[in-house]
């Protein structure tokens, strides 16, 4: 659950790129859940224009998806489809790492591929067309259809860009045979999935046609039709019409666009940050050659593992991968296994021979330590990163004299200390009665990871939210001393420092809220 700061920051985010009308519609999504049309209209106090206008501009930049559900309206209990809009808070905090994202394709497809890239992080949902249009005006003229397909099938078959989803999908109500079923497993793995979650996976198409890109620039007729209609598709059996206002009907016709509308795959960029601040974080504690086994490893597992979790990989396959990286071809078998036993590999025997496993997830759970570890100690200073780190690694709850004694510390001092962590939330405290007749109080302490992590992500927040506004306010006074050239050049460094930490807070907001 993302806390207050975190609305605000998506808000202003929004805000900034599309203007205080959109970033209102936005902010009543965030805040109420997914709403209908008129509950938007009712919710924000807009005219029905402006909402729709905005709507339409958050669903042509994926951040709002529109799903219809079925309604009992009237005294007569018929049912009828509603279509509701529910805000996509990740792609929202995205827009922050677009500079990331080309970064990411100009290293690895090069400078043309990131500017085709860049279409999609400026524009949102593209066809074929409107890209090929982009990239004739930008090369007046002489990009050709085959030059700019042949890129555009690149990025689609690097899984950087991937086909839209459904633009309305319908769910279906579930019968009483599926609701049983349901149940029984919530009750056996204790998760459900949320109405919104439902959604998003009714929408999205088929690994087959997300990723398929254009094979000629001559596209069968029926083919899109049959597209179309998948796109369209309300329910299996009889077709249902939607009765809704002529707003809503203007949103659904631009949803429910004939033309292919393909978009950024913004979990293919979250796995290459992720891969990322993995190997950096080895990098540092094992050296570079434990870097290098990693790299390979996940490089290997990218398009088979979407929540890369963990690496799997046979010790040839491991070899090979090794071998193609650079300062990879002089490590030997021995050393590779070293290496392996080094990162906690688990040895999984199989037919084909053995796999080995390597979990990222402890991988990132040190880089969350190292974050917060390194924010007490800027915060507190060396006495309480002493204590915090104590606890962080023990997991458990400890006694006050058993802290004084592994830190070297005063014992009323490192009472001191833990007072002041425990007000700020970063410990939690716990009072035990020794004995039941005499009153002899002992306080346990230990770090909630859990809670925790929640009130830092909240904290970092709501640091990237002062800096963006701090951002906004010197490109303001940019534009008003423009005359002034040595205030305006003292400015625009200002401004480059202050998107740098930024970039910097986004790291930290990419480490506990998407990886």
């Amino acid at each position: 659950m993302v806390g207050q700061h975190g609305i605000n920051y998506a808000v202003c985010l929004i805000s900034t790129h599309f203007g205080d009308v959109v970033a209102k519609v936005c902010e009543c999504l965030i805040r109420h859940g997914s709403l209908s049309f008129l509950e938007v209209v009712r919710f924000t106090e807009l005219p029905q224009g402006q909402v729709k206008n905005s709507l339409l501009v958050l669903i042509q930049h994926n951040c709002v998806q529109a799903f219809s559900v079925p309604k009992t309206v009237g005294m007569g209990g018929i049912t009828k489809p509603v279509t509701l809009y529910m805000i996509l808070f990740d792609n929202i905090i995205h827009r922050m790492r677009f500079s990331k994202f080309c970064l990411i394709v100009k290293e690895h497809l090069g400078h043309q591929s990131a500017e085709f890239l860049e279409g999609f992080l400026q524009h949102g949902r593209l066809t074929f067309e409107l890209l090929f249009d982009r990239a004739a005006g930008l090369t007046e003229g002489k990009a050709t259809r085959n030059d700019v397909l042949a890129k555009f099938n690149e990025l689609v078959h690097a899984q950087y860009v991937e086909r839209c989803p459904k633009g309305e999908p319908f769910l279906e109500p579930k019968s009483d045979e599926e609701v049983s079923s349901i149940r029984k497993r919530i009750k056996s793995s204790g998760d459900t999935r949320t109405i919104e979650q439902e959604a998003i996976i009714a929408a999205a198409p088929l690994d087959a046609d997300r990723f398929s890109g254009i094979i000629s620039l001559t596209l069968n007729t029926e083919e899109v039709m049959k597209d179309v209609n998948n796109t369209l598709e309300t329910s299996a059996g009889s077709k249902r019409k939607h009765e809704v206002l002529e707003a809503d009907e203007d949103i659904q016709n631009a949803i429910n666009t004939t033309e292919v509308l393909w978009r950024v795959n913004y979990e293919k960029f979250v796995r290459c940050l992720k891969k990322k601040a993995c190997v950096a974080n080895v990098r540092s504690r094992l050296g570079l050659d434990a870097a290098i086994v990693l790299e390979a490893m996940i490089d290997a597992n990218d398009h088979q593992n979407i929540a890369m979790n963990s690496v799997t990989l046979s010790m040839n396959s491991i070899i090979e991968g090794v071998r193609g990286k650079p300062g990879g071809i002089s490590l030997t078998l021995e050393r590779v296994r070293a290496i392996l036993k080094q990162l906690g590999s688990e040895l999984c025997p199989e037919e084909s021979g053995a796999l080995y496993t390597i979990g990222l997830k402890g991988i990132i759970e040190n880089c969350q330590n190292d974050e917060v570890e390194s924010l007490v100690l800027h915060k507190y200073g060396k006495e309480a990163y002493r204590i915090f780190r104590m606890l962080i690694l023990a997991d458990r709850l400890i006694a006050m004299d058993q802290i004084s004694d592994n830190t070297f510390l005063e014992k009323k001092e490192a009472q001191k200390i833990l007072c002041k962590l425990w007000k700020d939330d970063y410990v939690e405290m716990e009072k035990v009665n020794l004995n039941a007749g005499v009153r002899a109080e002992v306080f346990l302490w230990k770090v909630n990871k859990k809670f925790l992590w929640e009130h830092v992500l909240n904290d970092i927040f709501h640091t990237a939210l002062n800096i963006s506004k701090k951002i906004s306010q010197v490109t303001e006074e940019c534009q008003v001393l423009k005359s002034d050239e040595e205030k305006d050049k003292r400015l625009k460094r200002a401004r480059r420092i202050l998107e740098s930490a930024l970039l910097k807070m986004d790291d930290a907001i990419m480490l506990f809220h998407d990886f």
